[in-house]
């Protein structure tokens, strides 16, 4: 195999591991550890190899480890590109609207077939509206869009949601 060859190989597999090493956390995070042990296996492999080629050839080749350095780098880069795409799991959208939008903005979201749970808040201002709303990942793009044209005013964070039974929590809705 030439030499080029070979950089490419280290390249392609370093990328391999290091994104499937983020897929793995993220199905462990999201508590899918069978599916996150059988990426880890291939992920274990993977690297296994690519740091084998790299030590038999470091002494007479040292841009091997360049090629070897280049491909984590871009897989780090990539493994987060892809947990984007995936958008896999729950998030919860805390909304505390500005003034006294609450109710309104509630009734809003419901009509969209968002779950809303309303609480009572106590900021330095007073009482506030909090509004809890569970949804997809794939769908937090969407909602996010919506909370902005109306209650642009409003603050809003979003929480990772280890898991989450019953309740309403919209999925990805296809032809919207």
């Amino acid at each position: 195999m030439t030499g080029a060859a070979v950089y490419v190989l280290i390249f392609l597999a370093r990328v391999a591991d290091v994104s499937l090493g983020t897929l793995r956390l993220l199905l462990v995070f999201r508590g899918q550890r069978l599916l996150a042990a059988m990426v880890g296996l291939v992920e274990v492999s993977i690297y296994i190899l690519a740091l084998g080629a790299v030590v038999s050839r470091l002494r007479q080749d040292p841009l091997s480890l360049l090629f070897y350095a280049l491909g984590f780098a871009t897989g780090s880069y990539l493994g987060g590109v892809i947990e984007e795409r995936l958008a896999l799991g729950v998030v919860t959208v805390q909304v505390i609207p500005h003034g006294e939008g609450g109710d309104d903005l509630a009734r809003q979201l419901r009509e969209q077939g968002y779950g809303v749970t309303v609480l009572e808040g106590y900021g330095r201002d007073g009482v506030h509206h909090v509004l809890l709303i569970t949804v997809s990942r794939r769908l937090l793009p969407r909602l996010l869009r919506l909370l902005q044209e109306r209650e642009p005013g409003a603050f809003v964070t979003v929480l990772d949601t280890r898991k989450a039974i019953g309740g309403v929590v919209p999925m990805v809705r296809k032809g919207k």
